[in-house]
């Protein structure tokens, strides 16, 4: 009872905070984006990459600036990671090529798998100066790519959608930065470890040695949540007291990893110039949230319920409550941060956390990335009622036609082919399944785990599989790469497609896209385009070993 009744305040608690920030936070980052002034270290910066602040690009040109600098960011973090041991503060850590190509890779698409132990892998060097750097920089190039695609529906009659050099220096100089900042001082009170200290040499309670490593660890943290990452300074994460030690920062790193992506609606509503919009997305966005942490709690709770070992994969100063809300949460969004071990969970809450990474991440989803989900679906919702009722379908004054559709479709099938097919072969080949603790339905729901999450960007692993081996280490790289940047180009195509548009006046016959009935809609739409997906596959995995 009393860790009921705490695990509902501290929910509640969250809820409020989320509610609080929600507006403000909102509007600042519309401010961002609207403004035309330039901070004086923003122009240091363009000159540095010779970019021109006035001039805007069309949807080709974005893209473009994405992949190069995406490229030229995983080519310097594999180098920094190859060439970690004639870096300073370095103890020995070391990495196989096929894991820094893996990681690279990971930390550019804001995935931060992880297949190597994050203090045994990477130097303090590696960490501040490779790893945390990318947590700003992949969550920025995310927020730059859905503001991109609001001003496409704001904007009518044009090619021009913005200035990618310009999105991403703003996001990381005026949002993430200064955030982060008076996060990580924040996480140094609560007792989160910062600090430069060799590694300690300890007696444990049995009396063998023990080293205890430090590090920048809260600096890394504040992002890491902040920017929706998850990467682990330590291998066990915020599981980790070092990183995440009571449940006070337990609480607040959970409302980092959910801020972001609960706000940028409103900064959707404000640029599109109907505050509504926003709402109808953030109420898409809280039912299917609120849904996957209801439904994980409640499947925690009962199969724990008078079973002796039940916190079996939790840590003991967090609870099946607070494990169950952080493991919704950080499948809900993009961040793969995790506060337990989801292999320990039941089938039936497993299960959840799959389902909620197959929904392509958008409840809330990622910095960015959740929001242009989000608005895929919106848009497939709408095609469909338009033909539910033999009309044009249009969306915020804009056609959805044929070439519109079939880009929003195409970036709903991108991830689940990425899952099933990558995964469907790992599965097969004995050199993949030599990686996996367990067979039958839980080694499958293993394996599809660890490609959903790199797919999706999510980071997260199930754990009972070893991935730090050089098949594993390459596809999973693959999952995570196709599955950040072929969607991303889409939906900067689909920008391009729907900024050189007419605005079309709304009508009687138009449909309203900001009641509850078409949230219902876009909820109903999601549920069974994700089930009709990937249904067979949670069938066999994490269904069967509930029903079993």
């Amino acid at each position: 009872m009393n860790e009921t009744l705490s695990g509902l305040l501290t929910i509640g608690v969250l809820v409020v905070m989320l509610a609080v920030a929600h507006v403000p936070l909102g509007n600042y980052m519309a401010r961002v984006y609207t403004t035309e002034r330039h901070l004086r270290p923003e122009r240091w910066l363009y000159r540095l990459a010779g970019a021109d602040p006035a001039k805007e690009q069309n949807w080709k040109v974005y893209a473009a600036s994405v992949g190069a600098f995406s490229l030229f960011s995983i080519v310097l973090l594999f180098l920094i990671i190859v060439a970690q041991g004639i870096l300073p503060f370095h103890n020995g850590e070391t990495m196989h090529i096929d894991t820094a190509v893996n990681t690279a890779i990971s930390f550019v698409t804001n995935t931060n798998w992880q297949s190597y132990a994050g203090e045994a892998g990477t130097s303090i060097s590696v960490q501040a100066v490779g790893l945390t750097v990318q947590n700003f920089a992949s969550a920025a190039v995310g927020i730059a790519v859905v503001i991109a695609l609001i001003r496409a529906f704001a904007r009518h009659e044009t090619s021009l959608i913005g200035n990618f050099w310009v999105d991403l220096v703003r996001t990381v100089t005026r949002i993430l930065l200064p955030i982060a900042v008076i996060v990580a001082v924040l996480l140094v009170v609560a007792g989160v470890v910062q600090n430069l200290a060799a590694p300690m040499a300890v007696t444990g309670v049995t009396g063998g040695a023990q080293s205890i490593p430090g590090g920048l660890v809260a600096s890394q943290e504040a992002i890491k949540e902040l920017g929706t990452n998850g990467g682990g300074f330590f291998n066990a994460n915020s599981a980790h007291p070092f990183e995440n030690p009571n449940a006070l920062t337990n609480l607040f790193e959970i409302f980092l990893l959910l801020v972001i992506p609960f706000s940028l609606p409103r900064t959707y509503g404000v640029m599109v110039g109907d505050k509504r919009q926003g709402w109808s997305i953030l109420g898409f966005m809280a039912i299917l949230w609120g849904a996957a942490v209801a439904l994980v709690t409640w499947a925690e709770v009962a199969a724990s319920s008078g079973v002796a070992g039940s916190m079996e994969g939790r840590e003991t100063r967090f609870g099946i409550w607070a494990s169950s809300l952080f493991a919704a949460s950080t499948t809900s969004t993009s961040t793969g941060a995790v506060n337990s071990l989801h292999d320990s969970y039941s089938g039936a809450g497993g299960a959840v956390l799959l389902l909620n990474m197959m929904l392509g991440e958008i409840s809330p989803g990622g910095t960015g990335s959740g929001l242009y989900g989000a608005l895929v679906v919106a848009i497939i919702a709408v095609f469909i009622a338009g033909l539910m009722v033999g009309r044009t379908p249009e969306f915020l004054g804009k056609t959805i036609g044929r070439y519109e559709i079939t880009l929003s479709a195409l970036y709903t099938l991108v991830t689940p082919a990425l899952v099933l097919v990558l995964g469907g072969l790992a599965i097969s080949l004995p050199v993949a399944k030599a990686g996996l603790l367990n067979s039958g339905p839980h080694g499958l729901t293993e394996m599809i785990y660890a490609f959903t999450s790199a797919a999706n960007n999510n980071g997260s692993a199930f754990a009972g599989l070893t991935a730090d081996q050089p098949y594993l280490n390459l596809t999973l790289a693959l999952a995570m790469l196709l599955g950040r940047f072929v969607p991303m180009l889409l939906i900067l195509a689909l920008a391009g497609r729907l900024v050189a548009q007419k605005k079309r006046p709304a009508t009687a016959g138009t449909m309203p896209t900001h009641t509850p009935l078409f949230v219902s809609l876009l909820v109903g739409v999601a549920l069974i385009v994700t089930g009709l997906t990937y249904f067979p596959t949670l069938a066999l995995g994490p269904i069967a070993e509930a029903l079993s």
